[in-house]
């Protein structure tokens, strides 16, 4: 499994952000959340959890992380509402390449790292004919 530095800075921020706002505990039970869904979707990533997202890149997958709350439950429990999502891809030889962890309302092709890019942002631009 790998990674991006964006990726990275996401979990960072993203536990930062859950320490500072619900507590110690609940930072070490989205910590938890966070192990568990990269080892789910590197034991199988065609899983019927996971969306592919041809409109963001080509081989970009999705995986919301409430479908790993229950396998990433704590002495503490379990996330309750997760909101995150991991945007990977398969690199050869197997490789799960994480790219970003986005929250579920953000427009994702708008934060993808530069190597996911489908062009326009992985957005089809819109010309005035179109609308």
């Amino acid at each position: 499994m790998r990674l991006s530095v964006l990726a990275e800075q996401d979990i960072e921020n993203i536990l930062a952000h859950s320490e500072a706002n619900f507590g110690e505990k609940a930072r070490l039970r989205y910590e938890a959340l966070l192990e568990a869904a990269p080892n789910e979707i590197a034991t199988d990533p065609d899983r019927t959890n996971v969306r592919q997202r041809n409109e963001l890149g080509p081989g970009v997958k999705s995986y919301h992380l409430i479908h790993a709350r229950d396998r990433a439950r704590t002495r503490d429990g379990v996330v309750k509402r997760p909101r995150h999502l991991l945007i990977f891809r398969i690199s050869p030889p197997d490789t799960l390449d994480i790219g970003r962890v986005l929250h579920d309302a953000m427009e994702l092709a708008d934060h993808l790292p530069v190597e996911y890019d489908a062009g326009m942002g992985g957005r089809e631009k819109l010309t005035d004919s179109d609308n």
